[in-house]
């Protein structure tokens, strides 16, 4: 069974602790590796002429559902056109 240390609200099981110390300590590596590759893929865009501040907001906009994009464009519109700049 795994040592446990007395104290506070109760006991913790050491040994479940330190795996899941080493567990979010290798995805948050995994993270920092695929946040180098998205990194080297929007060099690569930009290297062929692309606009990558453009893309980066094309992608976020795939995450989004329809209908929120859609709310918020008219929503834009609508301030835009109270502005004065339609």
């Amino acid at each position: 069974m795994d040592d446990v240390i007395e104290g506070g609200a109760g006991g913790v099981a050491a040994e479940e602790l330190k795996q899941f110390v080493e567990r979010i300590e290798r995805l948050e590596e995994e993270k920092r590796d695929i946040a180098d590759a998205i990194k080297e893929v929007f060099a690569e865009a930009k290297g062929r002429g692309y606009d990558t501040r453009v893309m980066r907001k094309v992608v976020a906009l795939r995450r989004r559902e329809p209908n929120d994009i859609a709310e918020e464009e008219a929503v834009m519109d609508l301030y835009r056109e109270a502005l004065g700049m339609r």
